[in-house]
């Protein structure tokens, strides 16, 4: 895996309480630059899409605690499609996972990954559940048809690659929360995770060490 290979695994993000359009479009052309995704905030949607419809354009839905009503999150996901995102991050129901309501919660993420006909990644905040809840948010989120797994928005925690290792048992994992430096990316990678999200994707993809990812357990992405 070559430099472009592996910022090509990267969603450079701006998703903090403070963003607004001006921190999106630097986001932007950053990833631009580098060959990266974006992820941006889902008021932005249009907006990022207009500024940079050459980069791969990922925007959230009920982020960031994923308590918001399933109408809601089916009706944002659609919306942030419409506006131009070519993948969504869902935000998993954490509170009724952990009360046991299984029903309800592949219920929800079924209706939102219908809501739209491009890939949906359920974000199921790993530092908050158990290992056997994680390990059933990531069935229930199998099962109701996303195409990804991710680790956490990082408001509870940051990925680890033990979580990773767990989740890529089931789908695809964008490992997210806590990743500053190529070190901790290709331990993600290396892990099992397929792609990265984070703030510094900048500074990651300039700290590539291609002797390190040659020496690595990475499989190359299937195209």
């Amino acid at each position: 895996m070559d430099r472009d290979a592996f910022a090509a695994r990267i969603d450079h993000t701006a998703l903090g309480p403070e963003t607004a359009v001006g921190d999106v479009e630097a986001a932007l052309d950053v990833a631009a630059r580098y060959g990266m995704n974006a992820r941006v905030p889902p008021c932005y949607a249009a907006e990022a899409a207009e500024h940079a419809p050459a980069v791969t354009l990922v925007s959230v839905c009920g982020f960031p605690h994923g308590q918001a009503a399933p109408e809601t999150k089916e009706f944002e996901a659609e919306q942030v499609w419409r506006d131009g995102a070519d993948e969504i991050d869902a935000m998993l129901n954490v509170g009724r996972l952990r009360d046991g309501d299984d029903a309800a919660v592949e219920d929800e993420l079924a209706r939102t990954v219908a809501a739209v006909p491009i890939p949906v990644t359920v974000v199921v905040e790993a530092p908050l559940l158990s290992v056997g809840k994680l390990r059933t948010a990531c069935e229930l989120a199998e099962e109701a048809g996303a195409a990804s797994l991710g680790t956490t928005t990082g408001f509870s925690g940051g990925a680890t690659v033990e979580d990773v290792e767990i989740m890529s048992e089931y789908l695809p994992v964008k490992a997210s929360g806590g990743i500053e430096g190529f070190d901790t990316a290709l331990a993600m990678l290396e892990a099992g995770a397929d792609r990265i999200g984070t703030p510094a994707g900048d500074a990651i993809v300039e700290g590539f060490d291609a002797d390190a990812v040659d020496a690595s357990r990475v499989a190359p992405t299937e195209e």
